[in-house]
């Protein structure tokens, strides 16, 4: 090879290593130490690159991987850099066929905001290469970006798809790879929010994918699956689970605010605990309370496929043709305000949780009357911290199985998406 190819050969080498050290290193906690112990070897290659005499980068070849090398040299910081995307975008004219090189162009406008002009490089990209695992997964997050940003989109549901069509692609070309796994379970979840349908399959497929991840040991690092994993525990309403995970990401980086999240878990259990606590420890300004809202509970037209019950006659788990009506009690904190927490009494007396996804929490107010349809039933029943939690819950995921005094919710209640969690990416 002539000096100028062994140059290139090195200087890829050293990108190669920068990509799979800022993909996988997960055990330093910030991303711009992983930058700072980078410097050298960039500083290095950057030397090396320049050293090569202008006459031997003269062909249209030698000067697009130049310029490719150097553009994404400069681009390895986390801050937009004007000139190495300037560098990119003359490589990629110069050859359009190097791949990697409309991979560093899309992260890098990415950086100044552009999600367009991004998406449409990497979509360039897969034309060379449509089997292109990176491609594939890089399009993919900046998909689930989209559908989450500032800035509305049309079709967030058909983004949404597409992004989880893109990372099942990529993991068909590597089942073994935890960072597609782990991307399928973010896009999973997201779907869960931004669909609209609140359905919890989504979060079954994400817990799927966050598992399959961790079969890859690289990931068992990552702080920022750990507090995904949790937070899908956490609307799965697996509480206790829930609450170890954001304490383990809490470990691994202080910066992801675990620990906030489990505080606010906790808060809100103890909110539970504290009104349960006090309707059953027989202080007389509660009691006649729910005695008398009970014995309030108006008639409600329903379809007749609907049976009348109470909490106590339903099963674990979905109960499908069953309608439950109550009386809210209390309303329960939520700092998240996703999903709304409300002390309810049946026409037994029986006072239960409901966790309802998808409104704001001025769709129900104390002393409402509420049907829920087809409601799912879990008693929980676990100890955290040396605490004990016990209760009954019915969950509600769609607006449809929700009579507020008899009338469905009104849009103006539904959740915009900008109350959606934030999920935390490397």
């Amino acid at each position: 090879m002539s000096s100028s190819e062994n140059v290139f050969a090195e200087v890829i080498e050293v990108a190669k290593f920068i990509d799979e050290f800022r993909g996988h290193y997960f055990a330093l906690p910030s991303y711009q130490e992983k930058i700072d112990l980078l410097k050298d070897q960039i500083e290095h290659a950057l030397e090396k690159l320049d050293a090569i005499p202008i006459e031997k980068r003269e062909s249209q070849d030698e000067a697009a991987m130049y310029l490719y090398l150097r553009g994404k040299l400069l681009d390895v910081s986390p801050a937009y850099n004007q000139e190495a995307e300037r560098l990119l975008t003359d490589a990629v004219k110069l050859n359009s066929s190097v791949v990697d090189a409309w991979i560093c162009l899309g992260t890098c406008v990415w950086k100044r905001g552009d999600l367009d002009k991004a998406k449409s490089c990497f979509n360039s990209g897969l034309e060379q290469d449509p089997n292109n695992k990176q491609l594939l997964l890089q399009l993919s997050v900046l998909e689930r970006r989209q559908c989450i940003g500032e800035t509305e989109v049309e079709n967030p549901v058909e983004i949404i798809n597409d992004c989880i069509k893109h990372v099942k692609e990529a993991i068909t070309l590597d089942i073994q790879d935890g960072i597609s796994w782990y991307i399928l379970g973010n896009a999973c979840l997201t779907a869960y929010f931004v669909t609209g349908c609140w359905d919890i399959n989504m979060l079954l497929q994400s817990l799927k994918a966050y598992k399959n991840a961790l079969k890859d040991e690289r990931m068992k690092l990552s702080s920022h699956m750990c507090y995904n994993c949790a937070m899908t525990y956490k609307y799965f309403e697996d509480y206790e689970t829930a609450l170890s995970g954001f304490e383990a990401a809490e470990l691994l980086d202080p910066d992801l605010n675990g620990l906030e999240q489990a505080f606010n878990l906790y808060e809100i259990l103890e909110g539970i605990n504290s009104f349960l606590q006090d309707l059953n420890g027989s202080p007389t300004s509660s009691l006649p309370t729910v005695e008398s809202l009970a014995s309030s509970l108006a008639s409600v037209d329903l379809n007749p496929t609907y049976e009348k019950a109470t909490v106590n006659r339903l099963i674990e788990g979905p109960n499908l043709s069953k309608a439950v009506t109550g009386k809210v009690l209390f309303s329960v904190k939520n700092p998240s305000e996703i999903p709304i927490y409300y002390v309810v009494c049946d026409s037994d007396r029986t006072c239960f949780v409901i966790t309802v996804y998808g409104v704001r929490s001025t769709a129900i107010k104390e002393e409402d009357q509420v049907t829920l349809l087809d409601p799912f039933y879990h008693i929980f029943d676990f100890e955290s911290r040396g605490k004990h939690y016990q209760f009954k819950s019915l969950r509600i995921d769609f607006m449809e199985q929700l009579r507020v005094n008899g009338a469905i919710v009104s849009p103006e209640h539904v959740i915009h998406r900008s109350m959606y969690p934030q999920l935390k990416e490397a």
